[in-house]
């Protein structure tokens, strides 16, 4: 184990071991390099790679302090590991987001807010008008289809779930920008695959939101293996 991965460790056990809790303040680099056995160095090595990880928080002056330790913070370098995938690998990924998103359609079926359900169909509104017009603004189109998605994450009653499949959707925007470029009648396609959805969630139906959601992300999944190699 190198010194950097020994401070990682040792921070990581004292919240693990409640020393350290969700907003508490490390202790002063010299006391927590001596406690930690390692050297000022690589204790500052540690502390940027927790700050990485979204575990530790350096404030300029003030310290180094624990964060929320909520799952959307410390899941989202995941994102970047989905970046630096290149086009081949989409499909594995999204069928990762396949199995979470069609569950999640089925959770929040029995969760989501009367409020939820009214924002959702105004993100559904705004499609309308974007494929109303001559020239369809594909970005804006995308920009509706994540949030419309994000919603029905955020209602699922699972954080972890939630900031998974956050990691996952944000990051699939080119291949979704390829398609509705290059795939004729996709976009519109894929607004009434969300009404179906949007359907099912307002009925309070779990089963028929897995389902609808289920057909969604196949039709998306199946146009993948036709994206270039070489990027979009």
């Amino acid at each position: 184990m190198s010194r950097t991965d020994q401070v990682v460790d040792g921070i990581k056990r004292m919240i693990l071991d409640g020393e350290l809790g969700p907003g508490d303040r490390l202790p002063v680099e010299k006391e927590l390099a001596e406690t930690l056995d390692v050297s000022r160095g690589s204790l500052r090595e540690g502390v940027r790679a927790l700050s990485i990880l979204g575990i530790v928080d350096t404030r300029q002056g003030d310290g180094t302090y624990v964060t929320s330790l909520d799952p959307a913070r410390l899941l989202s370098p995941m994102g970047f590991v989905v970046d630096l995938q290149g086009d081949g690998s989409a499909r594995p990924f999204h069928g990762v987001r396949r199995v979470l998103e069609t569950e999640a359609a089925a959770l929040a079926a029995t969760r989501i807010t009367p409020q939820a359900l009214a924002e959702a169909r105004d993100v559904l509104d705004q499609v309308e008008h974007i494929l109303r017009q001559p020239d369809v603004d594909h970005e804006g189109f995308i920009e509706a289809d994540i949030a419309f998605h994000r919603i029905i994450a955020a209602h699922t009653g699972n954080p972890v779930m939630a900031a998974l499949i956050e990691s996952l959707a944000t990051r699939t925007v080119r291949e979704r920008l390829w398609r509705g470029l290059h795939e004729e009648g996709a976009e519109e396609r894929t607004h009434g695959e969300h009404r179906a959805i949007w359907r099912a969630l307002a009925a309070g139906d779990p089963d028929a939101a897995r389902i609808r959601m289920a057909n969604h992300l196949l039709g998306v999944e199946e146009s993948l293996p036709e994206l270039p190699t070489d990027g979009a």
